[in-house]
């Protein structure tokens, strides 16, 4: 299995970004996906869950509102629209698929992990 993450960069306080994760080796629709983040020093949390279909999501308090987690199974893609960044948001932002249908938020639930993509936000 391998989860390949894409779209970070350097974005100034207030800017968007969108970040890509491109899934193979798995029945992709017959897994929940999400995203996590871990900022230096910190531990990795929760950002946004995505459930098999795309029909129900869940997110971090800290994001809600202003990040956005969507699903393409035909492209075997997950996404991260992150709008209103802040510098807090400023972390490698991690891949990650479970296999099962529902939305899950917890990281011992995930099975698979990609690599990472830096996000850095500048104030």
């Amino acid at each position: 299995v391998q989860l390949q993450a894409s779209g970070g960069g350097l974005v100034q306080a207030g800017g968007s970004r969108r970040l890509s994760c491109a899934a193979s080796g798995l029945t992709f629709s017959s897994y929940a996906m999400g995203w996590f983040r871990q900022a230096p020093g910190k531990e990795r949390e929760f950002v946004a869950g995505i459930s098999w279909s795309g029909h129900s999501t869940d997110y971090a308090d800290s994001v809600k509102g202003r990040f956005t987690i969507s699903r393409d199974n035909a492209k075997n893609t997950v996404y991260l629209q992150m709008n209103s960044l802040k510098p807090e948001d400023t972390a490698v932002y991690y891949c990650t698929a479970g296999s099962t249908l529902v939305v899950i938020t917890r990281i011992s639930d995930y099975d698979y992990w990609g690599r990472g993509t830096q996000v850095t936000v500048s104030s």
